[in-house]
């Protein structure tokens, strides 16, 4: 691996003039900019991350804070950074926020006392103005969540598109009156899937009604108990669309209770193995978590470079038998 030394010894400048050029220094003068510019490419020199951490003192660390590590989504995007992380001789500190909106900041700023080289974060919140404070002192980066408030890097997906594909496919196959099941409207991802499944129906004329939509989804019971008001309508859906893949997989077991043809938005295990198999709107964690670290240690290594903010993964739909029963 080429050395900052090399480079400035290609250049005929001092290590330091090679670093202000590294960090965009305004006050190198520009023919001595371009000829350690020429050298960094005819060396394909890669900047040390690590190092760079290590002089603004701060552990060689990417800190994780995501709602539940249990859940497959998120479990897949830790292991994706942790990935990413070990290729540049970084280690990873993961936490868990839960689902509590209000406990979201004391747990990051926890987390963030800790001094790590940088942070990504799956927040619960609708805000997150309390990390205002710490954006100027490491890179942070949002996944599947975008942030409100504050301005940081995000990768998501496409919520709104995949929930439009998924509802779109189940009136293809003859369902008129669909449900909507989630867990929280103040999570941006439910929102935006909410507007999909609208928009869909009114677009195939099927029109939207109030009374298919059960929010409040967060355990077997409160599942079970939203399928049977869902049945128990006068005129009841004849399928549902489950907002994300943690409320799908508490919808599992009560489905032999109220069978009803389903789609997922988001894919979980074994989800080809149920009977009927489900179908799903495939999203990729690992992508995810894979983006997010890079970004971080890009935003380390370049800290002066610009980056698209918002970065939208598309989504698919892996279709089974689920939504035809």
């Amino acid at each position: 691996m080429t050395t900052m030394r090399e480079v400035a010894v290609a250049a005929g400048v001092s290590q330091k003039t090679v670093s202000r050029v590294y960090n965009r220094d305004p006050h190198v003068l520009a023919p001595t900019r371009e000829r350690v510019l020429r050298a960094m490419s005819d060396l394909k020199y890669t900047p040390n991350a690590l190092a760079t951490t290590f002089r603004a003192g701060r552990a060689p660390v990417i800190g994780v804070a995501v709602p539940d590590i249990v859940d497959p989504f998120f479990g897949a995007i830790v292991r994706a950074v942790d990935q990413e992380a070990a290729r540049h001789n970084m280690s990873v500190l993961v936490t868990s926020i839960g689902e509590d909106p209000e406990r979201e900041a004391e747990i990051v700023n926890s987390l963030l006392t800790r001094s790590p080289s940088g942070l990504i974060l799956a927040s619960v919140r609708q805000e997150q103005t309390y990390l205002k404070i710490w954006l100027d002192k490491l890179p942070i980066v949002f996944v599947d969540r975008a942030p409100t408030g504050v301005q940081a890097d995000s990768f998501t997906d496409d919520d709104l598109g995949g929930a439009h594909m998924a509802t779109t496919d189940l009136v293809r196959h003859g369902h008129r009156r669909i449900g909507f099941v989630g867990d929280r409207l103040s999570l941006p991802t439910t929102s935006l899937r909410l507007a999909g499944y609208r928009r869909a129906l009114e677009e195939a004329g099927a029109g939207f009604d109030q009374h298919l939509v059960a929010l409040g989804v967060q355990d077997h019971d409160t599942a079970l108990a939203a399928l049977l008001r869902l049945r128990g309508l006068d005129d009841p859906p004849s399928a549902v669309f489950s907002s994300n893949g943690r409320v799908t997989m508490l919808l599992v077991p009560a489905l032999k209770k109220v069978p009803v043809a389903i789609s997922s938005f988001g894919d979980l295990p074994l989800a080809a193995s149920l009977t009927p198999p489900l179908t799903v709107v495939d999203q990729d964690p690992a992508s995810v978590g894979s983006l997010a670290a890079r970004r971080v240690l890009d935003r380390l290594a370049h800290p002066y470079r610009r980056y698209r903010r918002r970065t939208v993964l598309q989504v698919r739909l892996i279709e089974r038998e689920s939504c035809r029963s």
